[in-house]
């Protein structure tokens, strides 16, 4: 189950890579709901100037995801263990951290209420140079945020499906801290985090050790399962 929480997670990194095509203009917190084939959990979200920081219950653990584009990185915290592990934006089963060579397809379907906030709703298609893609549908508020998604990702062979829908929205501005490591905590490595969590790193040792160790982590996506591309054109008809 480890494995599959921490494969959740990766998707919901690659939609947050794929928002960056139409990133909020505002600040803001909201309570989130994300689902993927795998599992579904909710929890407090922030948002400021393209960072992001969601909170969730992964196993009856706490964990953080502060997902930052402007170091092209994607924490994980564990509060509990007072550890954390980063992934770069763009490595292998990070997502598209730069999404500047992707072809966009985005049409408007029309306005539709979500949650008590009028949204716009939009089809969008995605289209990488390596064949990675990515369908289906967003609905936008008036302030640019993202209210709710339903989309479809396909990328190496992997497909997930990844739906976000936002609740309780606060417009304003956020504390920096919320998107920072709090001192005290220590790094460790994805293989350890998929094989339970022993084996800490040190903070701070950045020697390139996260980069073999991510490579093997698609191996284990091969069982997602019931998604295709039959799936996102039936979703983008």
């Amino acid at each position: 189950m480890r494995n599959r929480a921490w494969l959740a997670l990766v998707a919901w990194g690659l939609a947050g890579a794929a928002l960056a095509v139409q990133p909020a203009p505002v600040d803001y917190s909201a309570d989130e709901i994300m689902e993927t084939a795998e599992m579904s959990v909710e929890g407090p979200a922030y948002y400021s100037g393209g960072k992001e920081r969601r909170e969730m219950l992964i196993e009856g653990m706490r964990q953080i995801m502060i997902t930052r584009p402007d170091k092209k990185v994607m924490w994980t915290l564990m509060p509990e263990q007072r550890m954390y592990m980063e992934i770069k934006l763009g490595d292998a089963g990070a997502g598209q951290g730069d999404l500047s060579g992707y072809e966009v397809e985005q049409t408007t379907v029309g306005p539709e209420e979500v949650n008590g906030v009028m949204t716009t709703k939009s089809k969008i298609v995605m289209t990488g140079r390596k064949g990675d893609k990515m369908g289906g549908f967003w609905w936008t508020s008036n302030e640019g945020i993202v209210v709710k998604m339903d989309v479809i990702a396909i990328d190496k062979g992997s497909k997930a499906r990844i739906k976000k829908e936002l609740k309780n929205i606060n417009v304003g501005s956020q504390d920096a801290a919320l998107f920072e490591i709090p001192a005290g905590y220590e790094k460790m490595s994805m293989m350890n985090m998929l094989m339970g969590g022993g084996g800490e790193e040190p903070a701070g040792d950045e020697s390139g050790s996260a980069g073999a160790e991510e490579q093997q982590a698609p191996a284990d996506k091969k069982e997602k399962r019931g998604f295709g591309l039959k799936n996102i054109i039936d979703m983008v008809k």
